[in-house]
């Protein structure tokens, strides 16, 4: 890589606020994760409602 393009590339990476820390990384992922899976009622969604 060139200075100019290796320059750029850090320039990018502050842009987009990248960050090699693992603490930050670990509280982004706490973020997406959080959600609760949603809870199995019992019933088969396959099945269609007698009548």
């Amino acid at each position: 890589m060139s200075k100019d393009q290796i320059d750029r590339f850090r320039e990018a990476a502050r842009e987009l606020e990248c960050d090699e820390s693992e603490e930050r990384f670990d509280e982004a992922i706490r973020k997406i994760a959080k959600q609760k899976p949603p809870e199995d009622d019992g019933k088969d969604e396959k099945e269609e409602p007698a009548e």
